[in-house]
């Protein structure tokens, strides 16, 4: 017998739990409900899911941060997102953050079963191409089996590669720094994956994604009833990287008291969880990631000089994608063929027009950025073999939350504004997309706080302004 998929529904509503788990319980499927997003995360780290169902609206996080959340620790776990406030662009940008699928509510429990069971039975993964000349790439496989590519033949991605390979063959720790959507974590995936570690664990945390009140858990680890909210033991992401490589990405975002703890970590090798007067040693290298300029962030006293000169024994930096502009075709090429195999297209290329474009497009969203535009030709082309302008340079796209509408002719919304509110909404919605829905690091960049932006954003819901 084939063993049951195992999905997880997250929504606040528990009549639509109790009618998911009749659903597809009654066809051999198992179940895992929850009602926030929070305790989505927890079951994430207790069992193994093949799909995770979750609804938009949520009293904690909303359904885009925890699909941003899965994307980033649990990449081979898919998502379909459901919601009750459906638009294209709501849509589209679901999509741009990596669900598998899209269903508005209501919907017909038919349908909705015949998606569930075509999602897990498409592969979990795209296989590469095979077509033409490949481009430079190092890649590896990791214990888990998932392989990583840093694709480029610039001469600054030459040089990358020639000291991923030197640094990865001890256990001295990697401070990684760069632009967003340049490609830290694949890295230090890479880092990890060359090393004599490459059969141990791989944990990635998002130290800016983390509650601020129970960063130090995260970490470290927590005993039951070490404070409200601690119903069980807790094992922290060091523990869970014992005998591997843990990546502390955005490591800058931890406060102050966290990183003097952090420092004795990295000094004894041995962790003390909260709660608890037992030292447990651990065996970890630490890749520790940051987009800040260190310098000042050390000068406005936000991260501790010894701690950055214990992590960066081997500092590395990653150029830009304005830097390595010659990258773009071979970037091009592998994410078309990335999109197509995942969603079982026809194989596509993109127009001469198009490609043009892109090669003098600013992109300050770097490699993610080109990668989120050519996802969405590819889904926007269909059936069609050749991707054109128009399904990614739209002018649908050129919200605050697209971003890049003055970069690629359109006006800009900044420009579209009518009054001091509009301005003010248009920079909050730029700024998390920016910081990819991260509300604390938004609040920083903007000077006010992160309750600020959840009041502003409960208003602009109410108003209809995003969904």
């Amino acid at each position: 017998m084939e063993p049951q998929h195992h999905i997880l529904f997250v929504d606040d509503e528990h009549l639509l739990q109790n009618l998911f788990e009749r659903l597809f319980t009654r066809h051999g499927m198992r179940v895992t409900s929850c009602s926030s997003a929070i305790r989505a995360i927890e079951e994430l780290k207790n069992s193994e899911f093949d799909l995770v169902i979750t609804d938009f609206m949520m009293p904690d996080m909303d359904g885009l941060e925890l699909l941003s959340y899965i994307r980033q620790e649990y990449p081979s776990t898919r998502v379909i997102m459901i919601t009750a406030h459906a638009n294209v662009q709501h849509a589209v940008r679901t999509m741009r953050t990596g669900a598998i699928d899209y269903i508005p509510k209501p919907f017909a429990t038919a349908e909705l079963l015949e998606r569930v069971k075509a999602v897990l039975e498409s592969p979990k993964e795209a296989r590469p191409a095979t077509n033409g000349a490949k481009p430079r790439r190092r890649s590896s496989k990791s214990s888990g089996g998932k392989r990583v590519s840093f694709i480029g033949e610039h001469a600054s991605i030459a040089r990358l590669h020639e000291l991923v390979d030197k640094v990865s063959t001890n256990k001295a720790p990697v401070f990684v720094q760069g632009e967003s959507g340049t490609g830290k974590e694949i890295l230090a995936r890479l880092v990890h994956q060359n090393s004599d570690r490459e059969g141990g664990p791989f944990v990635a945390v998002n130290c800016a994604n983390l509650p601020r009140e129970l960063v130090e858990s995260h970490l470290f680890g927590h005993r039951k009833g070490a404070f409200t909210g601690a119903v069980d033991d807790m094992t922290g992401a060091f523990e869970q990287a014992d005998g591997g490589t843990l990546l502390l990405d955005e490591i800058t975002e931890i406060e102050l008291p966290i990183q003097a703890k952090l420092l004795r970590v990295l000094q004894e090798s041995e962790i003390q969880k909260v709660g608890s007067t037992d030292v447990v040693k651990v065996d970890v290298r630490v890749v520790a990631t940051s987009n800040r300029v260190l310098a000042d962030a050390m000068g406005d006293g936000l991260f501790r000089e010894d701690l950055y000169h214990r992590l960066a024994v081997f500092p590395i930096t990653v150029p830009p994608l304005r830097e390595r502009m010659t990258d773009i075709p071979l970037l091009v090429d592998h994410f078309v063929d990335k999109y197509a195999v995942l969603y079982g297209l026809p194989g596509k290329r993109v127009s001469e027009q198009l490609m043009s474009q892109f090669e003098s497009f600013t992109w300050s969203g770097n490699v993610r950025q080109l990668e989120n535009m050519v996802q969405r030709g590819v889904l926007l082309s269909a059936d069609r073999e050749v991707i054109s302008q128009a399904d990614v340079f739209d002018s649908l796209f050129t919200d605050a939350w697209m971003g890049g509408g003055a970069e690629n002719g359109a006006s800009s919304s900044i420009e579209q504004v009518e009054t001091i509110d509009d301005m003010e909404r248009v920079m909050i919605l730029h700024a998390l997309d920016e910081t990819e829905n991260n509300q604390q690091l938004a609040a920083r960049r903007l000077g006010i706080s992160a309750r600020t932006i959840r009041n502003k954003l409960k208003r602009y819901r109410e108003e209809g302004h995003i969904a």
